[in-house]
């Protein structure tokens, strides 16, 4: 066994509450005007109605919309400039900021006096728009028809589990600009030097072909573990082992989840052992996911570890070389799940226009932003809207189709909490290395849940 030995998980939990407990002691001490100035410029209530107007006419008159993001910007600048073109009354101002920055920033921004019209949906964001920071977008989804032109599962990650108290039905914080998932590339040449024929049809398949990679001389895994890449590999084997409604409820925060289940304790030691057995590039845990992608264009892993977002520079450098499929499950049969969000925007509260910002989120699902969003890399939301693609893009899109049928596609785990990104990038570097035993690392992962949503 590894590492010390830890308390039984009765004496973990009631750690945890002593903990929450003493949190919120603390804080009764605080003055409420000490807390208010910790956000300068902020209200301690969010101004304004909670949901966007029914009525969806923008005024007839000179608008600006400011617009904070943190992916995409050359993808951001495009959809601007088509939609201006079309509303050339409406102005939008974009503001890009490092994702590190966005997100480490993003309570302070949407809480002040001068939060921006529209912001790109991260972390915290469900926190803000249950604080009534972000506006609730059901009336729009009804009434421009969203359901019919966005994929379902792709809606119902951005619904925060909520209902509407503007219809009654379920509630809308976010309209996706782009979709994504993750999934295993592989180089094809590579691949027959190994004896590897086709796509794995089961995880069992895909064990046997990193098996015959190292069998042949090759690196069978490259893996980016250094910002995300790690992540990635364990919620692709954690999908196949946990069901989604648990990991679901996991993420969203309900009441009584845990990431402390025999499942993920499975999919941590699979993490582990691929790593004993040396399947992954050297220095994995010092290599980035950009570096990752570019070291597998130049032959130095069979397979790797990524999303779709790196298709379009793989096709570029490895054109048919280079395949894609999603992680294979424990059966044939298996439903296909992987994880993926989306590029999605919010409207703040704080908005004077939300009729122009819902145009703009309407605009964001016609075939005109689609093929913009598709010449950026990533999946437009109506499959239809962009030429059909080729090579390695295509097999991404089969694959994400596949995965939205059987309503597969399952958030990234860093969306538990604002500060489970680091917990999991660090307990996956330590998994990699074999330096934490899985039940200390879900411990960990759940204190940080515990902390995020005690009551």
């Amino acid at each position: 066994m590894m590492g010390t030995e830890r308390p039984p998980g009765r004496a973990r939990r009631a750690r945890r509450r002593r903990r929450a407990v003493a949190a919120c002691a603390a804080a009764a001490l605080l003055p409420l005007a000490a807390c208010d100035a910790l956000t300068p410029g902020s209200a301690a209530e969010a101004p304004g109605p909670r949901s966007v107007p029914s009525r969806t006419a923008v005024p007839d008159e000179d608008i600006t919309l400011r617009l904070q993001f943190a992916d995409a910007p050359l993808m951001v600048d495009a959809l601007i400039a088509a939609f201006e073109e079309e509303h050339p009354r409406i102005t939008i101002e974009p503001r890009y900021k490092t994702f590190s920055d966005y997100v480490k920033n993003l309570k302070l921004t949407m809480t002040s006096d001068s939060a921006p019209d529209i912001a790109q949906f991260a972390v915290g964001m469900t926190d803000l728009a249950e604080e009534g920071h972000v506006l609730d977008l059901a009336p729009y989804r009804e009434a421009y028809g969203w359901d019919a032109s966005i994929p379902p599962v792709s809606l119902d990650q951005l619904t925060a589990g909520r209902a509407s108290e503007a219809t009654g039905g379920r509630a809308l914080f976010g309209v996706p600009a782009g979709l994504s998932m993750t999934g295993i590339y592989y180089n094809k040449e590579l691949a027959a030097r190994a004896g590897i024929e086709q796509p794995p049809r089961t995880l069992a398949e895909f064990e046997d072909q990193l098996a015959a990679a190292e069998e042949a001389g090759l690196t069978p895994l490259g893996v980016g573990a250094l910002d995300s890449g790690g992540l990635h590999l364990w919620a692709a084997l954690l999908n196949h082992q946990m069901p989604t409604d648990d990991y679901w409820d996991w993420v969203n925060g309900t009441e009584g989840a845990t990431i402390e289940t025999p499942q993920a304790i499975a999919a941590s030691e699979r993490v582990i052992e691929w790593g004993r057995l040396g399947y992954y590039n050297d220095s994995a845990n010092g290599t980035g996911q950009v570096d990752s992608t570019a070291q597998f264009t130049r032959g130095d892993s069979v397979f790797l570890i990524n999303g779709n977002w790196a298709a379009g520079q793989l096709a570029t450098a490895m054109g048919d070389n280079v395949g894609f499929f999603p992680m294979p499950g424990r059966r044939p049969a298996d439903p296909v799940v992987a994880s993926g969000f989306s590029v999605s925007y919010a409207v703040s509260s704080r908005t004077e226009h939300p009729e122009a910002a819902g145009a703009f989120l309407d605009f964001l699902t016609t075939p005109e932003a689609g093929r913009i969003i598709s010449d950026n890399g990533f999946l437009p939301t109506n499959a239809e809207a962009a030429e059909p693609p080729r090579g390695v893009l295509a097999d991404v899109a089969e694959g994400h189709r596949l995965a939205v049928a059987d309503d597969g596609i399952t958030t990234f785990p860093d969306f538990a909490a604002p500060a489970m990104l680091d917990a999991l990038r660090s307990g996956v570097q330590k998994l990699i290395a074999g330096r934490v035993e899985p039940a200390d690392y879900l411990d960990a992962l759940q204190d940080v849940w515990d902390e995020q949503h005690a009551e």
